[in-house]
């Protein structure tokens, strides 16, 4: 196994993916039981921006306690996991584990540097239902792209089909 250790410091805005098992189409068809699960999450934090997709999902999120970000995610990942039908499709590793099958173990996080490194992501995040679903961001509901409309910060067609933004190039899955 890797020595793979993660940095944070407090008060620092996270981008956080969190990948589903086999990349399965589970998210949005379940979106009640997901949000139920942020909800159960008993740590202090905010969501300053996110998008769902049908198989991962995106954040911007901040707390106070850089030492509970990891709790948060895991937190997260067990809610949904108790709430979700039995998943019959386990490998044995997982059964070994007590896992059900349904997210990928780990999960990608990078700390934001700076208000310029804060947008960069904001805009991948919401360019991803256009690169994953070929839906404009003002199509897609289950993401705060219309919250950073009302706020002014994006126009309602920001964004189209020719990645007039350059957030193509960013592979930050």
């Amino acid at each position: 196994m890797s020595n793979f250790k993660r940095y944070y410091q407090d008060k620092n805005i996270v981008f956080i993916t969190i990948v589903t098992y086999d990349r399965q189409q589970i998210l949005v068809k379940n979106i009640d039981l997901l949000r139920q699960s942020f909800k159960n999450v008993k740590y202090n934090y905010e969501i300053l921006a996110g998008i769902v997709l049908p198989d991962h999902l995106h954040i911007l999120i901040q707390t106070d306690k850089a030492s509970e970000y990891s709790k948060i995610i895991a937190s997260l990942k067990s809610n949904f996991s108790r709430l979700m039908p039995k998943n019959m499709n386990q490998t044995e590793a997982q059964l070994s584990r007590g896992e059900k099958g349904i997210w990928q173990r780990k999960y990608y996080d990078h700390i934001i540097r700076d208000a310029k490194d804060f947008n960069k992501h904001l805009d991948y995040i919401h360019y991803n239902s256009v690169k994953h679903l070929n839906i404009s961001p003002k199509d897609w509901e289950i993401s705060s792209f219309k919250k950073f409309v009302k706020q002014g910060l994006y126009q309602e067609d920001w964004c189209n089909f020719n990645d007039k933004n350059g957030v193509l190039n960013m592979d930050l899955e």
